[in-house]
Formats: structure tokens, C-alpha cells, sequence
């Protein structure tokens, strides 16, 4: 799941990218209005963090802009004041929650899983293969209820690949789905991790591989037998 965090108090976004990532999140920051509407116009973000008062343009005006140039990412508002009146303006510019600050990070975090989740087809939020169960709220991935441990990415690889089940995945898509714009990595490193992943899941008992190589274009979930 793809974040962008668009706030001007640079202690404050990167507090918030740290615990983010933390929990698995793919993190990019924006210090202004004019830097985040670039940002979230070009580059698919499934939910924005976005202050009330920030420079250059301010959040209630950066919302309605977003929506009104159909951005559908979820979009939940920082604010400062506590106020009703707040409250109902930044909805109605078109933002899904907000959240005051100061906030606690632990009920941020679930303000943010209940939002995702309702982009969330599945049910019961598991995204599931045959007898392979990723848990996006336990951050857990089990095959015949047992653990199977994953690096950060190599989780984020297999629920890119269960979120999208019947599209071939380019490894440029996989980079810009997984890989903030900063640290772009070379093609090389998807082939590499998607090994890493296919070897722990063989480990753990799952004899069918999961993703195939489509030659020349990219890779693709198998369905299960």
C-alpha cells in the first residue's frame, strides 16, 4: 500500500513515514501544497495524508482540486483546530476522515486500516491462494496455519501480486508500487527479491509455483490448482 504523507513540519511527516513504514507502508513525503498536488496527480497513491495548513496551497483547496481532477485515493485530514465547522468543510472538499492533532500514532494507524479497508475487495480483508492466507492487519502470511517469514518486501511483493490476481505485473509497475520515487531501484532487484519469495514459499510447503514469468512484459499470479 502506497502512502503520501503531505505536510510542512518536516519532524512531523517524518515521525509519520517511520511508523508507516514500520507497519509495511510505502512512504513518500511532500513539504508543501504545490509539491503534493504534483505528487498525487502523477503517481497513484492508495491514501493521502494531508494537513490543514500547509504553504503555497493550503489543504481544504489542494483536496478540492484533487477530487475535482479525479484523484481517487482515500485522503484523510490533519487538522490542528477542533472544530465542527473544520471537520465538515474538509469533508466536504472531499476528504474521506480526519484526525486532530495532537493525535495518538496507534489510533492513526487504525483510522488508516479502516480506511484502506474500504477499498479492500476481499473478504475479511485475507487475501487468500488456495491454502496461502496473507493477513494485512496481522501483517502476517500463513500456509496450512503455519508462519511463513517474509522480509518487508518480500511481503509486499505477494500481496501486490494477490491484489492484482488476473494482471500481468511489469517490473516497472512493481517498482512504482513498491519502491518510494527516491530510491528507484534496477530491474535486477525485482527478479532478485521475486526468487528470494518463491524460494521461502517452496520452504514452506507450497509446491505449485505462485508467480509465473510472462517472457518479455513482466510476472503473474498462477491460479491455484
Amino acid at each position: 500500500m502506497r502512502i503520501l504523507i503531505i505536510e510542512d513540519d518536516i519532524i512531523i511527516a517524518n515521525n509519520l513515514r517511520e511508523i508507516l513504514e514500520k507497519n509495511l507502508y510505502n512512504v513518500e513525503i511532500a513539504l508543501d501544497g504545490e509539491e503534493g498536488l504534483n505528487l498525487a496527480l502523477f503517481t497513484k497513491f492508495d491514501l493521502i495524508i494531508l494537513d490543514l495548513n500547509l504553504p503555497k496551497i493550503d489543504g481544504i483547496k489542494l483536496c478540492r482540486i484533487l477530487r475535482e481532477n479525479q484523484c481517487n485515493s482515500l485522503i484523510l485530514m490533519l487538522t490542528a483546530r477542533d472544530t465542527n465547522l473544520d471537520q465538515i468543510i474538509g469533508l466536504d472538499a472531499g476528504a474521506d476522515d480526519y484526525i486532530v492533532k495532537p493525535f495518538d500514532l496507534k489510533v492513526l494507524l487504525a483510522r488508516i486500516r479502516a480506511l484502506l479497508r474500504r477499498n479492500t475487495p476481499e473478504v475479511n480483508n485475507l487475501l487468500l491462494w488456495g491454502d496461502l492466507v496473507l493477513d494485512p492487519n496481522k501483517f502476517e502470511v500463513k500456509y496450512k496455519d503455519n508462519i511463513i517469514p517474509l522480509t518487508k518486501k518480500e511481503y509486499q511483493l505477494l500481496e501486490l501480486f494477490l491484489l492484482n490476481p488476473h494482471r500481468t505485473l511489469t517490473k516497472e509497475f512493481i517498482i512504482d508500487q513498491l519502491w518510494p520515487f527516491e530510491d528507484t531501484p534496477q530491474e535486477d532487484t525485482v527478479r532478485a527479491h521475486i526468487k528470494k519469495l518463491r524460494k521461502k514459499l517452496k520452504e514452506a510447503g507450497v509446491e505449485q509455483d505462485v508467480i509465473e514469468n510472462i517472457y518479455g512484459i513482466g510476472y503473474r499470479l498462477k491460479p491455484p490448482i
